[in-house]
């Protein structure tokens, strides 16, 4: 029983935590997609309840993707409506559904892996060169804006260079702390007291 407790106590921290990343994050990509932001609560509650359960992983977090937000936006314009959008979305999960049932899963082995690893690189690195400016406060730039050509006449990287004329000296100092919490974090050395503070300084720095 006691075991039982521990774990459910832990649980509901972990969760905790992931609910104070997880809904901004949802809230942000489906503002980002051009979609209603409940559309954003209900990906990010399925992700989380329903692909939990079915997936091989019970602990598995799941929900929008903000590297799709881009690909979400453009096809809601070119098909008018998010209604049409959505409908779009269930005739491609049934095609999905029914290439698992027929097996077709073989067809991914024609795609090369170094495709996906470069997308994904491509992804993380565009996220983090966007990210750089608003870290000490230049917002030229609206936030979650992903084009490599920017309202603001810029581009992702001229934009490193102009963010030096418009340092904002709070949102530096916050940005920099938070990124030294998360990066020092595990290598604290004050291990009795790290357990000890509540709300951990990660929950903080987010």
């Amino acid at each position: 029983m006691s075991i039982m407790v521990s774990t459910a106590l832990a649980d509901v921290k972990s969760g905790l935590v992931v609910f104070f990343v997880a809904l901004p994050l949802c809230l942000g990509i489906a503002l980002a997609s051009g979609a209603p932001l409940v559309s954003g609560l209900l990906a990010g509650i399925v992700g989380g309840t329903v692909v939990g359960l079915l997936s091989g992983s019970h602990t598995s977090v799941s929900g929008p993707a903000a590297g799709l937000s881009t690909v979400v936006a453009a096809q809601i314009l070119s098909l008018g409506s998010f209604s049409s959008f959505l409908m779009a979305v269930i005739l491609a999960g049934m095609i999905q559904i029914i290439l698992g049932i027929a097996k077709g899963g073989f067809i991914s082995e024609f795609f090369p892996s170094s495709v996906i690893k470069g997308l994904l690189a491509a992804i993380g690195v565009i996220i983090v060169f966007k990210q750089i400016p608003h870290l000490v406060g230049h917002d030229s730039d609206p936030e979650g804006d992903m084009s490599f050509s920017q309202p603001d006449l810029e581009t992702t990287f001229s934009e490193l260079f102009h963010m030096f004329g418009d340092v904002q000296l709070g949102a530096a100092i916050v940005g920099l702390a938070s990124v030294a919490v998360l990066a020092l974090w595990d290598n604290w050395k004050l291990w009795g007291l790290r357990w000890r503070l509540w709300p951990r300084w990660k929950l903080c720095s987010i």
